[in-house]
């Protein structure tokens, strides 16, 4: 499936060309900072299967942050990991029903056919129904993922040899998988089994629990089923590997919805949301005025070093199941991607981190709850509660990270120390923190659009912050940790990086 998403103040639409959720990522985020887009989808009908179905911890995070619930809520338990599983087509449709609250959806059917660029914008020639249109856009956002290495023609191709670009990555084609929806039924087929049962129907008592079968060694041959309700009560999710592959002879059927993969190419569907949440925002900010365009080319310097990294290692996944046949491997905690991060990124600002201090940057870490930097994931803490409120508004951190503005965490030892930050700004949130040990009457707090009270000592934990101390971290829209500084001076150098009137 691609996307088109078109950015304009006049002629609303930007363009992200997607093979999954990312694209309409993308679209959601900039509409929630106002900026209307359009959406295409070459394609004439909704997708009908379920591609990439884990949801990983951090792609709950920025669902959480666009306030997308359902994703959470639907999503199915994987048991001992943290991940849920949800396929891209429920959610493809859970998101687009928050894109419609912004009287947005996706157009399918209509298809890029070229576009040419000036320093105004783009112009694009779209055919729809052969009929052709030609749009005026201001931001093209092309995004065609790993499914456009071998394309030349379609979305994937017209902005790749448009561009000339090049896709850096390597083929095998010694390996294949295939992966689809099939729909059967079998005797002794329990749709309850337990996790990774090899060549057995054993069931397991937690319904939860239920995910997969498999059959034969990945390294030769193997055939891996999953049930899915999405498609039906009998549905079922194959997974199928075999060093000649042919798809075409496993089921002749309109039930079977298949895709042949003759190279295996290791990608992080988590990993391309993330991306597109940390483009929308910035470019939200360029197109209200409020940045420069300077701001975007961030976006590739912060990306490219985490995808470098994650490609090494998920192919080095990829080759070990190959050489031992068996896909259950223990995987590293480092794929919760909760250790991710971008403190090598020139618009990071640590006054507590001085650049000689650093140990060597590892951008896909494995999460370390001992110590934080600015350009770190920002952490979550439950159990904070809303000064001047009643008991039964507790929040948590993560409750105040939304994606049109930036958030400064003032962590103080009373009101009185935590003073004025910056102004009135719309894209800023600042938040005050309080131990639980601090006075708080129940007043109007003009320095602040909120006063949290930390009962539990979680979020001074979490943000390792002294009771007496007064830190300030200042939280990006995608829940990055843009600055970490001692007061108001350090905010301002670390806003000076972003903002274009400072």
């Amino acid at each position: 499936m691609k996307y088109l998403v078109s950015v304009s103040t006049n002629h609303p639409m930007g363009h992200a060309g997607m093979s999954n959720v990312a694209g309409l990522v993308a679209g959601l985020t900039l509409l929630q900072n106002g900026i209307p887009v359009r959406i295409i989808d070459k394609d004439p009908n909704s997708r009908i299967r379920q591609r990439g179905r884990g949801i990983w911890p951090r792609s709950l995070e920025l669902f959480n942050f666009l306030n997308v619930p359902e994703v959470n809520n639907l999503g199915k338990l994987v048991p001992v990991h943290i991940p849920k599983m949800i396929g891209q087509q429920l959610l493809d449709v859970v998101v687009q029903r928050h894109l419609e609250k912004f009287s947005c959806s996706v157009e399918m059917g209509a298809e890029l056919l070229s576009f040419k660029q000036s320093g105004d914008g783009d112009t694009a020639v779209l055919a729809k129904n052969s009929i052709l249109e030609t749009l005026d856009t201001k931001w093209m956002i092309g995004a065609a993922g790993a499914r456009s290495i071998k394309e030349t023609e379609g979305f994937a191709g017209v902005v790749r040899k448009q561009l000339g670009l090049t896709f850096l990555c390597s083929t095998r084609d010694d390996f294949r998988i295939g992966t689809g929806d099939i729909r059967l039924k079998g005797v002794g087929l329990d749709r309850v089994a337990s996790l990774f049962s090899t060549y057995s129907m054993e069931s397991c008592p937690d319904p939860v629990s239920k995910h997969f079968y498999r059959f034969g060694s990945f390294s030769e041959r193997s055939l891996s089923l999953r049930p899915t309700d999405e498609i039906g009560e009998d549905g079922w999710r194959f997974f199928t590997s075999d060093h000649e592959l042919e798809l075409t002879k496993i089921a002749q059927s309109e039930e079977l919805i298949f895709e042949t993969i003759a190279s295996f190419i290791p990608a992080e569907i988590t990993f391309n949301k993330l991306v597109w949440f940390n483009l929308g925002w910035k470019l939200a900010l360029v197109e209200k005025g409020l940045a420069g365009k300077s701001l975007l080319e961030t976006y590739s310097a912060e990306r490219l070093p985490v995808i470098s990294e994650m490609l090494e290692m998920t192919t080095s996944i990829l080759n070990q199941a190959i050489i031992t046949g068996d896909v259950t491997i223990q995987r590293s905690p480092t794929l919760f991607m909760l250790g991710i991060n971008c403190r090598f990124s020139s618009i990071v600002f640590d006054e507590f981190t001085t650049p000689v201090k650093r140990k060597p940057i590892n951008t896909y870490g494995v999460f370390d709850e001992g110590h934080l930097e600015a350009g770190d994931r920002a952490p979550d803490a439950p159990d904070v509660l809303q000064a001047g409120c009643g008991e039964s508004d507790v929040k948590t951190l993560f409750g105040q990270y939304r994606p049109w503005y930036h958030t400064v965490l003032v962590f103080a030892p009373s009101l009185a120390d935590a003073t004025p930050i910056l102004g009135d700004k719309s894209v800023m949130h600042k938040a005050v923190v309080l131990p639980s040990s601090a006075p708080v009457a129940p007043v109007t707090f003009s320095c602040a659009d909120v006063v949290l009270v930390d009962q539990e000592g979680y979020a001074y934990s979490a943000y390792h912050v002294e009771a007496n101390q007064t830190k300030v971290f200042v939280t990006r829209p995608d829940g990055v940790i843009g600055a970490i500084v001692h007061g108001e001076e350090g905010v301002k150098k670390y806003f000076s990086k972003i903002f274009l009137d400072l």
